[in-house]
């Protein structure tokens, strides 16, 4: 089989680009130290009920309308139950689970995240309408997977 001169000049300038952008994707990474950002926390799942802030999950106050939201997410339910925040607050959620893969869902807002044995994962969400916003686990996680939800009471 002949390779056309046409197509050596082409493979050989798409072989000389890709080449070029490993080599600076290498010295960015590795010379530059620029790395994706990630602030991932870990926590031993078996071990959740005995460590903090996890062993006491609830809402505390760390600002004026400012508050960490420590939850747990186990089978079929959520610890706390319910949550109740002054209109205009920000949540700042950290969530992580006890057992399975579980999702984190508030309809109507920005925030939607699998909740992952070993992980803890954030997301903060300012509330400025009052009522009450569900929060649904929309990762399947066993039998009783649709009665998993907790809710947000804002006043």
């Amino acid at each position: 089989m002949q390779v056309h001169r046409y197509e050596k000049i082409w493979l050989a300038i798409g072989g000389a680009v890709l080449a070029l952008f490993i080599v600076l994707l290498a010295v960015n990474a590795f010379a530059m130290g620029m790395h994706p950002p990630s602030d991932m926390q870990m926590i031993d799942p078996q071990k959740v009920d005995q460590t903090p802030p996890f062993d006491k999950p609830g809402l505390k106050q760390i600002g004026e309308k400012e508050y960490d939201a420590f939850m747990t997410a186990y089978a079929f339910s959520y610890a706390p139950a319910v949550i109740e925040v002054p209109v205009g607050s920000k949540v700042n959620f950290h969530v992580t689970s006890k057992d399975v893969v579980h999702g984190f869902e508030i309809p109507g807002t920005n925030i939607n995240f699998m909740v992952e044995p070993g992980f803890v994962n954030s997301a903060s969400q300012v509330f400025d309408q009052p009522g009450e916003y569900l929060i649904l686990c929309n990762e399947y996680c066993g039998a009783g997977h649709h009665l998993m939800a907790t809710k947000i009471i804002v006043k």
